[in-house]
Parts: C-alpha cells; sequence; structure tokens
C-alpha cells in the first residue's frame, strides 16, 4: 500500500507547518455568495477519526441538519492518495473512490493534501469550503431556516472572548498535538510537548471554576476543544508521545471532557476505533509496522461532577 507523506509540511528546522486550505467559499442563507443555503443542495464528506471533521459532525448534528445536508464517511486508514471511501459505502453523490476526485473536479491542478471535512455543492457539482472553522459557522447559522435556530454556538455577545479561545487553543492545542507529533527533531518536539502541557495546565486552572470555557452555557470554543481532548487519551499520549498526562489525570479537564461527551447526541460522533486506526496506521514514519494498541480503557460515562458549576 502507498503510505501517507506529510514531509512536504515539515520545515527543514523539522517542524510541522500546517497547510492552508484551498476552498473558501461561503453558503448563505441568501445566497449573497453565490451560494444559497438550500435543503438538499449540500454535501459533507468527513471522517470520525479527523478532529477538523469531527467539528463539522457535532455542528450538523446538533443543529438538527441531518436531513438538510447529507453526509459521507470516509475510510479512517489513509495513505498517498488522500481519503477513500469503504468499498461497501461508495461515494453517493459522484461515485468517487477517493475524495482527491471531488478535488481535483474543482480544482484540476490540485497537488497538495486531501482533508476533511468538504463541503460540496451538489448542483454546481463543485467543493465549496474545506476549512472547518468555517464550515462549522455556516452550520451555525446559515440554515437555521430547516435546522434548529434555537441554538447558537457562536452568540454575539461572546463572540470576542470565544475568537480569543478559538486561536489559542488551535495554536497550542488543537494544532499543537500535531507539532509534536510531526516533529523531526528532538528540540523541536520537545519544545511542541511543552507547550502543549503548559495549555492543558491552563485550560485545568480555568476550568476549576467554569463549567465550560466562556461560562454555564457550551459554545463553539467547547467543541473545537472537545474534539482533541477525546483524542488525546487514545492516540496522542502514545503515537505523539504526549505522555507527561493523560486527560484522566486532570481532574477538571477529564471531569469537562465527560460533560461535553454526555450532552445529547454527541457519543454517536465519537469513534474511538477510527480514531485509533487512523492514527496508528496512516503515519508510517512514526508507526512503521502499523500496529494499533488494544487499550487504553477510557472512562467518557461515569458521572462528570460539574454540576455545581452552574447550568
Amino acid at each position: 500500500m502507498p503510505t501517507f507523506d506529510i514531509s512536504r509540511e515539515i520545515s527543514s528546522s523539522g517542524e510541522f507547518v500546517r497547510q492552508q486550505s484551498c476552498f473558501r467559499e461561503f453558503v448563505t442563507a441568501d445566497g449573497s455568495s453565490g451560494f444559497k443555503a438550500e435543503p438538499g443542495r449540500y454535501h459533507l464528506y468527513v471522517s470520525y477519526a479527523c478532529p477538523w471533521a469531527s467539528r463539522s459532525i457535532i455542528f450538523r448534528k446538533l443543529k438538527g441538519l441531518e436531513d438538510v445536508i447529507s453526509m459521507t464517511v470516509v475510510d479512517p486508514v489513509r495513505d498517498d492518495r488522500g481519503w477513500r471511501f469503504f468499498p461497501d459505502e461508495p461515494d453517493p453523490v459522484n461515485g468517487f473512490e477517493f475524495l482527491l476526485e471531488a478535488y481535483k473536479l474543482t480544482k484540476p491542478d490540485f497537488s497538495a493534501r486531501v482533508t476533511v471535512p468538504l463541503l460540496w455543492d451538489k448542483q454546481q457539482n463543485r467543493a465549496v469550503n474545506n476549512e472547518s472553522s468555517e464550515v462549522i459557522r455556516m452550520l451555525n447559522s446559515e440554515w437555521d431556516e430547516w435546522g434548529n435556530a434555537e441554538i447558537d454556538l457562536y452568540p454575539e455577545d461572546r463572540r470576542k472572548e470565544i475568537d480569543e479561545l478559538n486561536e489559542r487553543i488551535y495554536n497550542e492545542i488543537n494544532n499543537g498535538v500535531y507539532r509534536a507529533g510531526f516533529a523531526t527533531s528532538q528540540n523541536v518536539y520537545e519544545k511542541a510537548f511543552q507547550r502543549v502541557f503548559f495549555a492543558l495546565d491552563w485550560l485545568e486552572g480555568k476550568l476549576a471554576d467554569s463549567r465550560f470555557l466562556t461560562g454555564p452555557t457550551i459554545t463553539e470554543a467547547d467543541w473545537r476543544l472537545f474534539v482533541t481532548l477525546v483524542r488525546f487519551d487514545a492516540a496522542y499520549v502514545g503515537h505523539f508521545k504526549l505522555n507527561r498526562q493523560r486527560i484522566a489525570d486532570f481532574p477538571n479537564l477529564s471531569g469537562y471532557l465527560r460533560d461535553l461527551y454526555q450532552q445529547p447526541a454527541i457519543a454517536d460522533t465519537v469513534k474511538i476505533d477510527h480514531i485509533k486506526r487512523h492514527y496508528y496506521m496512516t503515519h508510517p514514519q512514526i508507526n512503521p509496522n502499523q500496529i494499533v494498541p488494544m487499550g487504553p480503557e477510557l472512562d467518557f460515562t461515569s458521572p462528570p461532577g460539574r454540576e455545581h458549576l452552574g447550568t
């Protein structure tokens, strides 16, 4: 099998530098962008293994858009051809074998790494957006005519705080775990390792007296953090060598993680088998024999013990 090559995103100093998303069009409720929000028009390509795609899976579910925006899940094991479709669950939109075909149909000269989520316009037969932070913003508001408009995960009165949290959490944790895991020099790895745990220590303190990141209610910032935390003990501790502590060893962070996991319908978005197979079988430069560990035992269902912090 061809292997997945991340070397194009590794700097000369051994640091992982994430590529930029290439499709950045917006779907809007009024259609002023050229992509009008409509039921049945758009399709999401996702992976349960990928934290960036999991953001969009969560938002689609919380906003009640399952019957409005269709979705296909790709195989968690990928190689240099990118994400592929399960043989028994083929692409229902275009009949593609690999998601790369969707990229090239929209951008024939595309030659970078194929990523998920990918929002696809079935009417124009092209990709719209593959930047997860923008996809979830669209899902939060642009289909409210057909979804749950009462849920607003990016409320106007907290946007400044949410944006500030997102910036730090992305740099230090969401992307930080990859900087540690994909580092090709000891010095780069150690710096990335320290940044991840410095940020986790900060969050452990912050969550001592706040149920969620901005107060008693859940926002976009919480779900953006959740997708990394829920993968941490199963994948990042071992595979990315982030082994100072597990999330389970942080009293506040582990309770917070269980609190989010136990929100209605969220457990259905977390597939630990997909996560472990993806990380341990997709990066042969880290795990050349592609052996998937049997553990660890994970507890997402014990009482969070955080109700006293407010609802």
